[in-house]
């Protein structure tokens, strides 16, 4: 086991590796813009294969004990463990990540998700028995219930390219933990990782089926791995708009949904903050995957007393980060996933001068001689009409408007289509929780970025539906029945 990549990548289908009926895709280093690998391109026959497979191994995975579901998971980890550091060369390699962030936060986040999932939790709530007064169904009785999880069945996972560890693995450990099988459909930018994370499953002793891997450039397969008949919930990280398509397709099948989409966080900052703080947290923004991140504070409203203030120092903060090769120590900021989405990101800085934004600092692309590089960008001046403040850039840009009060900070906050995670920035911690009440997000942290590994995670408006991580994650891929007794 390692991180090594076959020369020609094969997909997981009930157990076997298998050749791939449309050929190869390559797979590209954004810091080198080498070939990493050649990825498998599935057809939608295969894909619909792989959904019947998890289909058949649904019964047997389903009644297997929940004991020797979490043994497999927690062995799944070990192994993880183990090749921590090849396979972090390999997630870096296909993501760009720093290494400190392919280790710690993609491979390393990946492992401690299964090993999450490899301890057992109550499935059976016995809820309190009813005295039913005679009636319809007869005399008087005492009415026993148990609310008892179930799996949902067959699982579509379709993961991100901006973690292809932590994404894929906080979906797969605890769909399998609940008894479901999956059917995994990796982002076609960064794929390879996720197949040695059925490797690792397979040696783990996965029975045949329960996970299968089926990757590719276009829409035929992500569409084949929602529509397909035996498929019973669908688990997506992804753009918004891709969201709504996939949901569409569930709606028509009345399939379960998990939807994790876009967001355009809100950092809310009071003129009492700790601006040391504020920085740090805005500043992982420009850092943090390179700012592809859907939980990034990439919207600051700073109150009018501190905005100058912020802007300089956030200004300061952005110039003084080392952006380049992502395996040098010294490197902060390593690249964006390609080429496409740099000069995406880039054409929305030009046009938020356009628009009339202001380019305190970045907005000029790094003079490296290859890779896909984006200089941390800060633009000011900013107005909530602006589509650099309402559109989602995913990548290193920071947009900074001013505001007067308390009211004023949370409409701006509320005023976006988006609603995943925000945050308040206050020296009156009071005043701070009061604000993360009235903030339409999934989630806010106050005076921190940082999170929780149990706090439930899911955003409001079109960052998504439903939510998992901890138990939630348990409750995502569960449904609820209830068993009634008389007594």
């Amino acid at each position: 086991m390692s991180g090594e990549v076959p020369a020609e990548q094969r997909l997981f289908v009930g157990g076997s590796w298998v050749a791939p009926e449309h050929g190869f895709h390559e797979v590209t280093d954004p810091a080198t813009e080498q070939v990493v690998g050649r990825a498998p391109e599935a057809s939608r026959d295969q894909v619909h294969a792989a959904a019947a497979a998890a289909r058949e191994a649904f019964g047997p995975w389903s009644r297997t004990p929940a004991e020797e579901r979490a043994a497999v998971l927690g062995r799944a980890a070990g192994i993880i463990r183990r090749n921590l550091l090849p396979y972090a060369e390999l997630a870096q390699a296909e993501s760009g990540a720093t290494t400190g962030t392919a280790r710690a936060m993609q491979v390393g986040v990946g492992m401690a998700r299964f090993r999450r999932y490899a301890r057992t939790e109550p499935v059976e709530q016995p809820l309190p028995p009813q005295i039913n007064e005679a009636g319809p169904f007869g005399g008087a009785a005492v009415m026993g219930a148990l609310a008892v999880r179930q799996p949902v069945g067959v699982v579509t996972c379709i993961t991100s390219y901006n973690n292809p560890w932590a994404n894929p693995a906080g979906k797969i450990a605890p769909a399998l933990a609940m008894g479901n099988t999956v059917v995994v459909k990796p982002a076609p930018q960064d794929p390879l990782s996720v197949y040695r994370m059925a490797e690792a499953l397979e040696a783990a002793g996965v029975p045949p089926g329960v996970v299968n891997v089926v990757g590719g450039t276009g829409a035929e397969v992500g569409e084949a791995a929602v529509d397909s008949p035996d498929v019973d919930m669908v688990s997506f990280t992804g753009s918004t708009a891709v969201g709504q398509r996939i949901a569409e397709v569930c709606g028509r099948g009345m399939k379960r949904q998990l939807m994790e989409l876009g967001g355009k966080g809100a950092a809310v900052v009071f003129d009492d903050a700790d601006l040391e703080s504020a920085v740090s947290g805005i500043g992982t923004t420009f850092s943090f995957y390179s700012g592809q991140i859907c939980t990034a504070p990439t919207r600051v409203l700073v109150q009018r007393g501190l905005h100058d203030r912020l802007v300089e120092r956030l200004a300061s903060y952005a110039s003084r980060l080392t952006v380049g090769d992502p395996r040098e120590p010294g490197t902060v900021v390593g690249p964006v996933i390609s080429a496409a989405h740099r000069d995406r990101i880039e054409s929305y800085v030009e046009l938020g001068r356009k628009e009339g934004a202001r380019v305190v600092t970045g907005g000029v692309r790094p003079p490296l001689d290859r890779g896909f590089y984006v200089a941390p960008t800060l633009l000011a001046d900013c107005t909530p009409d602006m589509r650099v403040v309402r559109e989602e850039i995913f990548g290193p840009v920071v947009v900074v408007l001013p505001f007067d009060d308390e009211e004023e900070g949370i409409a701006l906050a509320n005023d976006s289509d988006y609603g995943l995670i925000d945050y308040v920035w206050s020296g009156d911690v009071a005043r701070a929780f009061r604000v993360a009440r009235q903030l339409r997000a999934g989630g806010v942290g106050v005076n921190t970025v940082g999170r929780n590994m149990e706090a439930p995670f899911g955003g409001f408006k079109k960052s998504g539906v439903g939510r998992d991580v901890g138990s939630y994650a348990l409750h995502a891929y569960s449904e609820v029945q209830s068993i009634v007794w008389q007594g």
